[in-house]
């Protein structure tokens, strides 16, 4: 017997995305059903060799359903996510409503697997920002290895962590560009195309933005809360895949050999690290992979025991979707829920 599960958010980018993976990894599920909001009634998605029409989620009764697949925002899962888990469903949450609320888990299932246990207290598991998953996939190993001291990241995040909105705004500025046609900025800040943007999401008193802020305090709470983190997000012309340069000061010593000894071993890595032309990984190979890719991984002299990381990972997969199912696989995987027709 089968789960079924709901995804919400279905015919946005990472809702897509949810349901190409549950099919690709063969998910045990007897019943997928794709929701949205009213304005999306009706609309067609692609599950496997299937087709499915988007239900309204507004009407739709959550007390048979094993699992949610939440991914509509945060202030739809503000409202709903409550509403869902105290009728017995399991939301997994793409947003960041829930991340750093203390009753409910942050999971990263490479890195913190273990913290799934809490989950009953809300019915709800968070996943994280897409920046921060890849940045634990890289630091969990290194730091079981050497204890991370303080960690400074400098993003390169591409536009589809804007959304749909985002990546049409890069094409149309692109061509705009090209044709000598005037540029307009609507989603973000300023033009993108051929340009790149210190800023993304909301300015906070301390002069970080919210973005930045959601890397520390999501790393704190998954990895360790006393590694220091200091981060600056940058919005680049790149459709798909994050792109992040990390130097980590570690306690005790480890050598770049040792680093990419331990991170070949990591799961969720994968590591291209030749000191050569083109032996280094770029945001267009990883686009519809599942690895968290490093490269350039060197020893920094400018302080005891440093060392500098690339890390590259296709953001609507292991920054959202992927990491979604994976949840939900461990879930599965380690009894925590059962289907619920079956336990009828």
């Amino acid at each position: 017997m089968g789960f079924k599960v709901a995804i919400v958010g279905a015919t946005g980018n990472v809702g897509r995305e949810m349901l190409n993976i549950l099919s690709e990894r063969g998910f045990p599920a007897d019943e997928v059903v794709a929701l949205a909001s009213a304005r999306s009634q009706g609309t067609e998605v692609s599950y496997g060799d299937r087709t499915l029409k988007v239900s309204n989620m507004e009407n739709y009764d959550f007390s048979t359903t094993d699992i949610c697949l939440m991914s509509a925002g945060g202030d739809v899962s503000k409202k709903w996510s409550p509403k869902i888990g105290a009728q017995g469903c399991v939301v997994i949450d793409n947003s960041s409503a829930w991340r750093y609320d203390q009753d409910v888990p942050l999971i990263v299932p490479e890195v913190n697997a273990d913290a799934i246990e809490g989950f009953r207290k809300r019915n709800i598991i968070a996943n994280p920002n897409c920046s921060t998953a890849q940045l634990v996939v890289a630091l969990k190993p290194l730091h079981d290895a050497a204890q991370i001291k303080r960690v400074v990241i400098s993003t390169y995040q591409s536009v589809s962590g804007a959304g749909k909105e985002g990546m049409d705004e890069l094409f149309q500025q692109t061509r705009a560009v090209f044709v000598a046609d005037p540029v307009e900025t609507k989603k973000f800040t300023k033009r993108i195309a051929f340009n790149v943007i210190p800023h993304i999401d909301v300015f906070m008193e301390d002069g970080y933005t919210k973005e930045e802020w959601k890397v520390l305090a999501e790393t704190k709470k998954m990895l360790d809360p006393k590694i220091k983190v200091t981060c600056t997000a940058v919005r680049v012309p790149v459709f798909i895949g994050h792109s992040e340069s990390v130097n980590i000061e570690f306690e005790n010593e480890i050598t770049a050999d040792q680093a990419r000894d331990i991170l070949r071993e990591a799961p969720g890595c994968l590591v291209i690290d030749k000191h050569e032309d083109g032996g280094y990984i770029t945001p267009v190979e990883c686009a519809g992979e599942d690895a968290t890719y490093i490269s350039r991984i060197r020893e920094d002299a400018t302080v005891e025991n440093g060392l500098n990381i690339w890390v590259v990972s296709d953001n609507l997969r292991k920054g959202a979707a992927l990491n979604a199912i994976q949840i939900a696989e461990l879930l599965v995987n380690r009894g925590l829920i059962k289907p619920r027709k079956e336990a009828a």
